[in-house]
């Protein structure tokens, strides 16, 4: 795509750099008409994901439409490529406007629902509502293995991924202490006519700094997070959050009622019932046979100090990620009052590669 300007033919990406060069793609709204695709983030539609915008960071292509991000970061990602992401970005988003346009969520045999910004938001009301207790919402971080009583705040933004879900990033201060934010991210995935709740996890935390509290992104962040910032035209490989989403489904889909993932210990025969926390990276892939294997930290419930690193692996010669096999990789032992992680296996004689 390629567009005329005073007798010669620019593309997107020299006007974009030009733009950014002589400081006109600043963010500011020019056209009071509103912006593209709806104010929805135009690199989300290009990475087949639905993210509303206010519009506040924007960039004017060369056909005069503005177009609406919901990060600085989305719209670098953009730029790199503003050809290629407005095709994929339209294409995306005229599917989407088509099926809602269209009743065609009406069959013989099952009614499916085309879910929205505002069903993810009675989803979030109803998981407040039967989660709070004296107007504070209760929620044990695994991270620190505390029990926090939050007040809510607001909802910053609301993004959906196709087949993958729907992410409320939802603003809460401490009951105690308002100058203390935290930043929860909110997980549901589509089942049948209603948004079930897979996880909520912390995406940033408080943190003093000097008199007062800042709040800073908690590291490794979640894998909703990572698409927004990869380069664009490279979502068609299995990237590392393709795994990590897979990890984490099964995770999601196996937890007992207490919300334990229970695995048995090969050496022992026993079933251990283990507290989800967090996701290594970078993802690994054997050279070989190209199967998959992923770190994770899990907690012994019940337990303070008993952390468990499992590994996850995962094959997709059957055209889609599957996990085949779940094993320990260390294991909790007390030396002289103190626990200590001990190995139950080791591949750094396998040959693999990261993937990011």
């Amino acid at each position: 795509m390629s567009f005329y300007r005073s007798g010669r033919v620019c593309s997107p990406a020299i006007v974009a750099a030009a733009a950014l060069a002589l400081g006109l793609a600043t963010g500011s709204p020019v056209s009071a008409a509103g912006g593209a695709f709806d104010d929805y983030c135009a690199m989300g539609l290009a990475s087949k994901q639905q993210v509303k915008t206010d519009c506040s960071i924007n960039w004017i292509g060369p056909d005069n439409k503005l177009y609406c991000f919901s990060t600085n970061n989305s719209k670098e990602a953009f730029l790199k490529n503003p050809d290629g992401n407005i095709s994929k970005a339209a294409a995306y988003f005229e599917t989407k406007q088509a099926a809602k346009n269209q009743n065609l969520h009406q069959t013989a045999m099952v009614t499916a629902k085309e879910f929205t910004e505002e069903d993810v938001n009675k989803a979030v009301e109803k998981t407040l509502e039967a989660r709070s207790k004296d107007g504070a919402f209760q929620y044990h971080d695994s991270r620190t293995n505390q029990e926090l009583e939050l007040v809510y705040e607001k909802t910053r933004i609301v993004r959906g991924m196709e087949g993958y879900g729907w992410f409320a990033n939802l603003i809460f201060h401490d009951k105690e202490n308002e100058k203390k934010q935290y930043a929860l991210d909110f997980w549901y995935r589509e089942d049948g006519d209603k948004l079930d709740l897979k996880d909520i996890r912390v995406q940033k935390g408080p943190k003093k700094e000097g008199d007062g509290w800042i709040m800073v992104t908690r590291l490794p962040v979640a894998w909703w997070w990572l698409p927004v910032s990869e380069h664009p035209g490279e979502t068609e490989v299995t990237r590392g959050w393709h795994v990590m989403s897979a990890i984490h489904n099964y995770i999601a889909d196996n937890k007992d009622k207490d919300g334990a993932l229970v695995i048995e210990d090969e050496k022992t025969g026993q079933s251990i019932s283990l507290e989800f926390i967090e996701i290594h990276q970078p993802v690994r892939r054997l050279k070989g046979d190209g199967e998959f294997f992923v770190c994770t930290d899990f907690r012994k419930m019940g337990s303070r100090d008993a952390y468990y690193d499992v590994d996850f692996w995962l094959d997709e010669s059957s055209g889609k990620l599957k996990v085949t096999d779940v094993k320990l990789h260390k294991v909790p032992v007390k030396e002289d009052g103190i626990w200590m992680q001990e190995f139950r296996y080791k591949f750094e004689d396998l040959e693999h590669e990261d993937v990011h």
